[in-house]
């Protein structure tokens, strides 16, 4: 089984590309909803005994999260220590599910992939990436987002060109999404056809 890593920056296209993936019959693991589910089940004590009072009625409370992030950046490294061994954990049980399956492919959606080191849990990486004008309108225009937040997040993301640089395949979701389509099936194929001549 080959394990894929998606990763890319916000507004880069990656939700999207993980479901061309998917619609592909690979199955994906995305951490955004593993985190989710941390924060309405087994993170909730964790965080609330980290960050005092950001939780309530069983589950976090993402707006006072935020709000306790914003006002100290020392906190995400502080959250980090908590989520990222319990989303591991959750990767590790998908991967060797979808190994016994006999899957041919599992792909991993990690936002900060190369940001904490996920690189090494992966057999091959693709970036989604775009241009900065397309990225910026796209992040712009989700609700409640200001120029503030953007940068905070950007602040906390490796540099596109970065990542571009570290990639085995980039998919570039700027010229819409049947383009990008065609782009995930040249992966998916380029991939078979590596494990092929290694046989």
């Amino acid at each position: 089984m080959i394990t894929i890593g998606l990763t890319g920056s916000i507004g880069m296209g990656k939700s999207t590309t993980a479901k061309l993936f998917e619609e592909d019959g690979v199955a994906v693991c995305d951490s955004d909803a593993v985190v989710h589910q941390l924060y309405t089940g087994e993170a909730v004590a964790l965080i609330e005994e980290a960050f005092n009072g950001t939780t309530e009625n069983g589950q976090v409370n993402r707006q006072r999260l935020g709000e306790a992030l914003r006002q100290n950046p020392a906190n995400f490294e502080k959250l980090e220590q908590i989520v990222h061994p319990l989303v591991r954990k959750k990767q590790h049980v998908f991967l060797d599910h979808e190994r016994q399956g006999g899957a041919e492919f599992a792909l991993l959606d990690i936002p900060l992939l190369f940001e904490t080191g996920a690189e090494s849990r992966v057999d091959k990486i693709v970036v989604v990436s775009c241009d900065a004008d397309i990225q910026r309108q796209r992040v712009m225009s989700r609700p409640g987002m200001t120029e503030e937040k953007f940068q905070m997040i950007l602040a906390r993301q490796m540099p596109d060109e970065e990542k571009r640089r570290r990639a085995d395949f980039i998919i570039d979701t700027g010229r819409g999404i049947e383009e990008a389509r065609v782009q995930v099936k040249a992966v998916l194929a380029a991939l078979r056809f590596e494990r092929k001549e290694k046989v």
